[in-house]
């Protein structure tokens, strides 16, 4: 999963930042709205944890332009503004939850695991092709009705040719899919994990197309 955090204090956006990947999230930092604004309109995000005071633009102003242009991201307001005026503002411009500050890691991490839980099953019950499917909202992917185990990166990868199952996905593509900005990745990291999960899922169930990239393999369904 991909998060845009939109933080200007150093201190608490690195926590917040290595909080997050420990959970397996891969997290973009921004420390100012109008890097958040531009962010949210370049890149293609699971969620985004938005704080309100933020220099140059504010998180309000952000979060507005954001519904304006129909996009349904989920958004985790994160501020010390804590008056009910401040939430029900946070609220009525379109945030889907509100925590304010100071907080506890562990309450951030499972309020952002149940505001995916509920998106991703409101839009997409389950993503299946060739007889494997994947459930979003409980990260559970079976193949032939049979349990499979991956991991954070191998399901990540799998999520990402589920949701364009007809399209040819780019290295560079599924590397942004996989990692963060600016966090290290080896030459041949996703030809590592698509040799993992057709291990796992079939040797046919991914296809290389020469040249592009990678794209899920002919099915009769």
């Amino acid at each position: 999963m991909r998060v845009l955090l939109a933080e200007d204090d150093a201190l608490l956006g690195d926590g917040i930042r290595a909080g997050l990947k420990l959970a397996d999230y891969a997290v973009d930092w921004v420390r100012d709205g109008e890097m958040a604004h531009l962010a949210l309109q370049d890149n293609v995000y699971d969620a985004c944890v938005l704080d309100l005071g933020l220099p140059r633009r504010d998180g309000l102003s952000v979060l507005k332009a954001l519904r304006e242009r129909g996009n349904a991201l989920p958004v985790l307001i994160l501020t010390a503004r804590d008056t009910s005026m401040d939430k029900i503002a946070g609220l009525d411009s379109g945030a889907d939850d509100y925590l304010t500050k100071p907080f506890d890691l562990a309450e951030l991490q499972a309020r952002l695991r149940a505001l995916l839980r509920r998106t991703q099953a409101a839009s997409s019950p389950t993503l299946s092709h060739g007889g494997v499917v994947l459930d979003p909202a409980s990260k559970q992917v079976t193949a032939h009705g049979l349990p499979v185990q991956l991991s954070a990166r191998e399901y990540a990868l799998l999520h990402d040719l589920l949701r364009h199952r007809n399209q040819t996905r780019s290295r560079a593509q599924l590397e942004e899919s996989l990692y963060a900005w600016g966090e290290e990745t080896g030459s041949n990291t996703v030809e590592v994990y698509v040799h993992h999960l057709r291990k796992k899922l079939g040797t046919d169930f991914i296809r290389t197309v020469r040249g592009f990239g990678y794209k899920l393999g002919d099915t009769e369904e």
